[in-house]
C-alpha cells in the first residue's frame, strides 16, 4: 500500500480555535498519508484531536496551518463552494446519532442522497449492502438502533463516496448491535474500496483496522500497522 499514490497527503496540519491566551490548539503539525481501500482507526482520549482531524478530512472545517491535499487538490485553500462540492461528491459521513427523518422510510431516507449525487447506487442497492433488504419500507420508529445506524451507513455510501468518515458509529449501541454495524462498515470498505476512517474510544475495534493512529494532545504520537485485520466477530470484546 505504501507504493500507491495517497488519497490524502497531510503535512503540518494545524487547527487553532480562538486567539491569545484563550487559544485552543486542537491539532499541532499532523503529518499523514491515507490510501484507497484502507481502513484506519483513530484512537485517543476526549480532546486529543480525533474529531478535529476527521472534520478537516471531511471538509467540514478549514485548517489554521499546513496542507491538506485530496488527490492533488489542497482543501486548505478551497472556497466554500469547492468544499460543498467535495462534501457532496467525495465524502460519506456516519455519526454516532443517526439523523434520520422520522416521517420517511429507510428507502426514502437514503433516496434523499441519491437524488443529488452524481453517480449514485439505488437506495435498494445501498440498503442491501448493509443487510436491510427486508426493512426498506419501515420508518425509523419501527427500526432498532442498529438498524437505524445501518440506514445511516446506507445513506452515506449510496453516493459511492471515495472517503467514508465514521465518528463513534457504535457509541450509542449495545455490543451485539455494534458488531453488526461494524461488519456493515467493513463490508463497504472491502467491496467498494472506500478509504474508511473510524473514530472510537474503544481500543478493541483497532484490531479490525489496517492502521491505528493514536492521538494525544493534538498530535499523532503512535502508529500501529496490523499485518492482518481481525474479523469483527472475532474481536476480543
Amino acid at each position: 500500500m505504501a507504493a500507491a499514490k495517497p488519497v490524502f497527503e497531510v503535512r503540518g496540519l494545524g487547527k487553532t480555535y480562538g486567539s491569545g491566551p484563550a487559544a485552543v490548539h486542537a491539532l499541532k503539525g499532523v503529518d499523514l498519508d491515507l490510501f484507497r481501500g484502507e481502513l484506519v482507526v483513530l484512537l485517543g482520549a476526549s480532546g486529543s484531536g480525533k474529531s478535529t482531524l476527521l472534520n478537516l478530512l471531511g471538509g467540514l472545517d478549514l485548517p489554521s496551518a499546513g496542507r491538506l491535499v485530496y488527490r492533488g487538490w489542497d482543501l486548505a485553500r478551497a472556497d466554500e463552494a469547492g468544499l460543498t462540492r467535495y462534501r457532496r461528491d467525495v465524502v460519506g459521513f456516519v455519526f454516532q446519532f443517526y439523523n434520520l427523518i422520522p416521517s420517511l422510510t429507510a428507502r426514502e431516507n437514503v433516496a434523499l442522497i441519491t437524488e443529488i449525487a452524481r453517480d449514485p447506487m439505488s437506495p435498494e442497492e445501498a440498503l442491501r449492502l448493509v443487510g436491510l433488504d427486508s426493512r426498506m419500507d419501515h420508518f425509523p420508529a419501527q427500526l432498532s438502533g442498529g438498524e437505524q445506524q445501518r440506514v445511516a451507513i446506507a445513506r452515506a455510501i449510496a453516493k459511492r463516496p471515495q472517503v467514508l468518515l465514521c465518528d463513534e458509529p457504535t457509541g450509542a449501541l449495545d455490543l451485539h448491535t455494534g458488531v453488526v454495524v461494524l461488519e456493515a462498515i467493513e463490508r463497504i470498505n472491502r467491496e467498494l474500496g472506500t478509504l474508511t476512517a473510524i473514530i472510537t474510544h474503544n481500543a478493541v475495534i483497532a484490531d479490525m483496522a489496517d492502521r491505528v493512529l493514536h492521538l494525544t494532545d493534538g498530535r499523532i504520537d503512535r502508529v500501529r500497522e496490523n499485518e492482518t485485520r481481525a474479523p469483527v466477530g472475532a474481536l476480543a470484546w
